[in-house]
């Protein structure tokens, strides 16, 4: 335990040093410049330009958003994710203009215009796994964890790196971002975890708490009205804390690990579990309000869809299920060909998820109704970001591209209406 606790003081200690010294050579167009105090003297933004799942909240609904009535391939980039671990990667945020931001398993940050084209690439790791979460966007950076434990902030017009800061052995979560600071759940090799609040400016790290048992590779969510911070842990428990305050409030406990993102409204949070169930928590006492059980382990994050008392999650049973938010009973189920390991995404009429099946499906929310498939070259493992002008979506390595480099290497897709 010693030896531990030694570890992770080093760890903190050479990411603050490496934090500090990026700052400090910044020049005056810098992240400084834009994010602590603008030519009014205003501090940052409170909120980020893009988030995973839409935001803090990780709710993954897009109210005002609408998918054609069908659609095709209008370009894919390749080598986004060549590895063979099973979890869920590649998503991307949007933009200002139309680009999009896209983290890969190869360790590398993309920029990718409307058209496909690359602006520019920026490779942060060359750790196995590379990048499994998905950026924030904030004042000008980008910022996103990696499989070597370090949290990096990058120039989002040039991919510049401003800061980078070793917390940890590993980091597969995506961070939050709000006022000022950047939230993310880390992964020590013992195994135990932790979380981390750090200076969006300069990396300074300014909490931290290391109470999960396992490795976090849940995403965190925020709900400013509850006043709780939450996220989840291997080791079963989904930890809470209070928000601003940051102080311990209390844990859930499920038979099997928490892997996927916790998402909150209303008051309670809702996430999945490797028990098969789907649970409601409330936020305020950690206690159990509804669970609803699949035919075998959710990795998905639901979507919370509070105006249509809606909750939708995947399940390694092949369904993607709509469950009253109230209840938890199951409303309607969509049987894929294989596994639904990603979070999907709400839109005004539909539900847009990938499945493990080499396909990104679009279905009804009313009934759960196929309005139209995707294919794509291996498992659709991300969560799909629906833009105005088309669906991007990324799919995993096939087994034969691992096996011998002659197959097909995992891509980002753009889905355009089709002619």
């Amino acid at each position: 335990m010693d030896s531990e606790r030694s570890r992770r003081a080093v760890l903190r200690t050479t990411g603050l040093a490496v934090a500090t010294g990026a700052a400090g050579c910044l020049s005056p167009g810098s992240l400084v410049g834009q994010s602590r105090i603008d030519e009014e003297g205003r501090p940052p933004s409170e909120t980020a330009t893009a988030q995973f799942r839409g935001g803090i909240r990780r709710r993954g609904v897009f109210p005002a958003a609408t998918v054609p009535e069908a659609v095709e391939v209008a370009w894919s980039v390749p080598e986004v994710n060549t590895g063979e671990h099973t979890a869920a990667k590649a998503s991307a945020v949007s933009l200002p203009g139309g680009d999009v931001v896209v983290p890969g398993d190869d360790g590398a940050v993309r920029r990718v215009a409307p058209d496909g084209t690359v602006a520019w690439t920026e490779r942060i790791t060359d750790a196995t796994r590379g990048i499994h979460g998905t950026p924030a966007v904030a004042n000008g950076a980008v910022y996103i964890g990696a499989y070597d434990g370090a949290l990096s902030a990058l120039d989002v017009e040039t991919g510049e790196r401003f800061w980078r800061v070793d917390l940890a052995d590993a980091i597969g979560s995506s961070p939050a971002y709000r006022d000022g600071t950047v939230y993310i759940a880390v992964e020590y090799s013992t195994p135990s975890g932790a979380m981390f609040g750090l200076d969006a400016v300069t990396g300074e790290v300014t909490w931290e708490d290391q109470r999960p048992t396992d490795h976090p590779h849940s995403t965190c969510a925020i709900d400013r009205e509850a006043g709780r911070i939450v996220v989840g842990s291997n080791d079963g428990n989904i930890y809470a804390w209070s928000y601003p305050g940051l102080e311990s409030q209390w844990s859930f406990e499920t038979d099997r690990p928490i892997k996927g993102p916790v998402a909150v409204a209303d008051g309670s949070a809702f996430f999945g579990s490797w028990d098969s169930y789907v649970y409601r928590v409330a936020l305020a006492d950690g206690r159990e309000e509804w669970s609803f059980e699949t035919g075998h382990l959710v990795m998905s994050g639901p979507a919370v869809e509070p105006a249509t008392g809606t909750v939708y999650v995947g399940s390694h049973d092949n369904r993607l299920y709509a469950l009253d938010i109230e209840t938890g009973e199951r409303r309607w189920a969509f049987r894929g060909g294989a596994r639904f390991m990603g979070c999907p995404t709400v839109t005004r009429d539909h539900v847009v998820a990938g499945c493990d099946d080499g396909n990104c499906y679009a279905l009804a929310k009313a009934d759960g109704e196929e309005a139209w498939r995707v294919e794509a070259g291996g498992d659709v493992s991300s969560t799909p970001l629906v833009t105005d002008d088309g669906v991007y979506f990324a799919d995993r390595a096939t087994e034969a591209y691992l096996s011998d480099g002659d197959g097909r290497s995992g891509h980002v897709y753009k889905a355009v209406a089709a002619e």
